[in-house]
């Protein structure tokens, strides 16, 4: 099992659910009521239809030439070729996806089909007194050594998978565990499955399977499928894995029984992302997933090939000699062929090096021109993730204050428009637009509302000027007001019993006992909201002093008093939440004298120090200043990522929340800082599932204290969640009604959204360039490939003629 150490948190997993890492990513105080819980939505039914189709250029089998190689450009070569281990890859998934058999394979709607490739039938049976799953087998599929595909591979999978023999390393099990035995039918062609306990996701085993060869044994699944496979069983078998060139190599299976393969070979390129551009320029790729400005390059191709223009012209005007003026080129003329020998050399040269470069460009476009760019939508959602485990966060009402303050829709046109995609934030944590557990129950949280996010601040306690107030002990309403008669007695006497009064309140506090925090799993207002121990470093943050930290309060910890004095708190504190908004505060500024300017020696438009007038209108709490870190990559891929952060700032700027931006390396972004525990703020993608009830129970598991201290997260890496998520998850994923199983879901779903630890944001755009005569190929959106279909057009002009490169 992979496990990250993390000083924040453990993501490890307390139960054989599922624990694999996956790469590429969440109550209220206030009472909800109970139709909003229970999954209100803008519509009651799922949405029908994805939101964005595919785009993969359809073509029937009969206009595909046979033969021919794809080059298609993967991110990296496979570190192993067993999918369930916990280093696989999207590369490891692409060659099972060809290789081995799918018993089910989505959509492009994401939902789960029937493979008749290599199944007849498969159904539930029996349901009493246990589940049973009978499949029958396609008659004709074996595996390529010839053996007929059967049970014995189904219990080598279940065995292996159960984790039940810890000596096999698997990373994820899920379904596996339910299942009590398997058995041959009534013949080779028939398995029986009977299930210990219902599982509604049993469509999600088996897929992919591999021969009991590699599954039989400890040896053979740790280490033997690693790098190899003995055998496989897909319409293409795997040829080479080359690594000093970088390619996997694919070749047409002679022994494939169902529609045959159209290329002879497909060659799995490894070509990292910001490579791709060139490699395309080059024309050494047919398919590529692409980032947006190859996309743009792509584009502006096509434009000028259409518009008549070959590369040369093009360099001409918007590549390497587009700065030329005729002035300029007579210039450089006359300097190369002066008198000067020297200046002439110089010039020549400078002259040489832009003709090459133009002569690049040219032949760049000319080759991009026979590219076209396929988009829809990844099955894959960008979230902000609000760290729940300690600080303001761990607060519920401070992260519905940031999620309100959120313009989802805004942040959705802002990556996705620009690409003529549709911009509709998602609606679900746990499925998307087109899924059948699709639901939209984002009202469970509400919109975009500042007097809404201001109003929850203050009622948190981060009020304007609370970071110059020193904390007064912990008592409020009617009993502070008596302490503050008492002070007329005395400083010495007041200060004494303050310090009394503090240090009864403290084992109060760790014993984790607010009233609120008593209330039903899903409402109380410390649900899910683990804070491990005082000894994390509090000087990470770059706020004015005292830090919020290890040294700072635990926001979420406190309450407002009870009874009318904490009527009258509240009150005043939304009073001066409304003072926050923009445009009063605005007008204050504008009102005010001038309240200093920058050092003489500091750059033009650098801040003016902060005055205490200014101090005064920020917000804090008990001393303390409202500051979140939030967490960004700064990767030459995340420039996208990065516009959305910024935005984000801003909106958070806007209701008075402060943040630290911190910029850190790719390759630390994931594993050092969002598994780790070590930020406020994130943005990460989670890729979709079409069994949510299995997938995603993962992602929004409770987390539990261990026993050094640390938290168990499993994959909650805002490590904000509730009994009542957990108990929805194990009801869909027990129940074999699926109208129920997805009515669950979407409970669940929005007890997610009301916990506020992720927002999801927007819909991954899909960008693939694809050979114009490449076809059955693209973005397939929230469907799979299908491999054997894949190929290049035949030629119009041919008339059945196949192409062979």
């Amino acid at each position: 099992m992979s496990q990250i150490g993390a000083p924040r948190g453990r993501t490890c997993s307390r139960s054989p659910r599922s624990r694999t890492l996956r790469s590429v990513a969440t109550l209220t105080s206030a009472v909800l009521a109970v139709t909003v819980l229970a999954g209100c939505s803008s519509g009651d039914e799922a949405d029908e239809t994805p939101a964005a189709a595919q785009d993969n250029a359809p073509a029937a089998r009969d206009r595909v030439a046979d033969g021919g190689t794809l080059r298609w450009a993967v991110d990296a070569l496979p570190t192993t070729l067993n999918a369930f281990q916990a280093d696989a890859d999207g590369t490891t998934s692409r060659i099972a996806g060809a290789v081995l058999p799918s018993l089910y394979t989505l959509d492009g709607r994401g939902r789960p089909q029937l493979n008749p490739d290599y199944l007849e039938t498969a159904q539930v049976v029996e349901t009493e007194p246990k589940q049973v799953v009978l499949y029958k087998l396609n008659q004709q599929a074996v595996w390529s050594d010839g053996r007929e595909i059967g049970a014995p591979d189904f219990v080598a999978q279940w065995r292996a998978l159960s984790g039940r023999d810890t000596a096999y390393w698997t990373a994820r099990n899920s379904g596996y565990e339910r299942i009590e035995k398997i058995e041959r039918g009534k013949n080779d062609l028939e398995v029986r499955v009977t299930f210990a306990k219902p599982y509604a996701d049993w469509q999600s085993l088996f897929t992919p399977l591999y021969p009991k060869q590699v599954m039989g044994s400890p040896n053979a699944f740790n280490d033997g499928a690693r790098a190899a496979l003995k055998a496989t069983a897909g319409p293409f078998l795997l040829k080479t894995i080359d690594r000093k060139t970088g390619d996997v190599t694919l070749t047409r299976n002679p022994r494939w029984w169902g529609q045959p393969a159209k290329l002879d070979s497909v060659v799995l390129k490894a070509v990292p992302r910001a490579d791709r551009a060139d490699a395309l320029a080059a024309g050494t790729l047919d398919l590529a997933e692409i980032d947006r400005s190859a996309a743009e390059r792509i584009a502006l191709a096509l434009r000028d090939a259409r518009a008549g223009r070959n590369g040369a012209e093009a360099a001409l005007a918007h590549g390497p000699g587009a700065a030329i003026t005729p002035s300029k080129a007579l210039k450089s003329w006359a300097l190369a062929h002066g008198s000067d020998d020297e200046k002439a050399a110089e010039v020549q040269a400078a002259r040489k090096k832009n003709q090459e470069a133009s002569a690049r460009y040219a032949s760049a476009q000319d080759t991009l021109a026979k590219y076209v760019v396929r988009k829809s939508l990844e099955p894959a959602y960008t979230q902000l993730s609000l760290n729940g485990e300690s600080g303001p966060l761990a607060d519920e009402r401070v992260r519905r204050a940031v999620a309100r303050a959120i313009n989802r829709q805004e942040l959705a046109e802002s990556v996705l428009k620009p690409l003529g995609l549709p911009a509709r934030p998602p609606g679900s944590h746990l499925a998307l637009a087109g899924q059948a557990a699709y639901a939209d129950s984002s009202d469970a949280l509400g919109g975009q509302d500042t007097k809404e996010a201001q109003a929850l601040l203050a009622d948190a306690g981060w009020v304007p000027g609370g970071a110059l107030r020193k904390p007064a002990g912990t008592k409020a309403g009617s009993e502070a007001e008596q302490e503050a008669e008492k002070k007329k007695e005395g400083e010495k006497k007041t200060t004494e019993k303050t310090s009394e009064k503090a240090t009864e309140k403290v084992p109060e506090k760790k014993a984790g006992g607010s009233t609120d925090a008593k209330k039903a799993s899903d409402t109380a207002s410390d649900e899910g909201l683990y804070i491990v121990g005082d000894d994390k470093p509090g000087d990470r943050r770059a706020v004015p002093a005292p830090v919020i930290g290890a040294n700072g309060p635990e926001s979420g910890t406190d309450v407002l008093a009870p009874g009318s004095a904490a009527a009258r708190q509240s009150a005043a504190l939304l009073a001066r939440a409304e003072a926050l908004d923009t445009g009063a505060r605005a007008a204050q500024q504008a009102a005010k004298p001038d309240q200093g300017m920058a050092g003489a020696y500091a750059p033009r438009g650098t801040a003016a120090p902060v005055t205490a007038p200014e101090a005064g209108k920020a917000l804090g709490k008990d001393g303390k200043a409202l500051s979140l870190r939030f967490v960004l990559p700064s990767g030459p891929g995340s420039e996208s990522l990065r516009a959305v952060g910024d935005k984000i700032v801003r909106m958070l700027d806007a209701v008075g929340i402060p943040t630290e931006v911190t910029k850190v390396s790719d390759d630390s972004f994931f594993k050092d800082h969002v598994a780790s525990g070590d930020y406020d703020l994130a943005l990460y993608s989670w890729p979709a599932s079409a069994f949510p009830a299995t997938d995603a129970r993962p992602i929004f598991a409770k987390p539990e204290p261990a026993s050094d201290g640390s938290l168990l997260v499993e994959q909650n890496y805002s490590r904000v969640g509730t009994d009542r998520i957990d108990q929805l998850f194990d009801q869909a994923a027990g129940t074999l009604d699926e109208e129920e199983a997805r009515e669950l879901v979407r409970q669940a779903d929005a007890r997610i959204w009301a916990a506020a630890g992720s927002i999801p944001l927007y819909q991954r755009p899909q960008l693939v360039a694809a050979r114009a005569d490449l076809v059955n190929a693209g973005a397939w959106g929230l469907g799979v490939p299908r491999y054997q279909d894949i190929g290049f057009k035949k030629p119009e002009s041919s008339k059945g003629a196949e192409r062979t490169p």
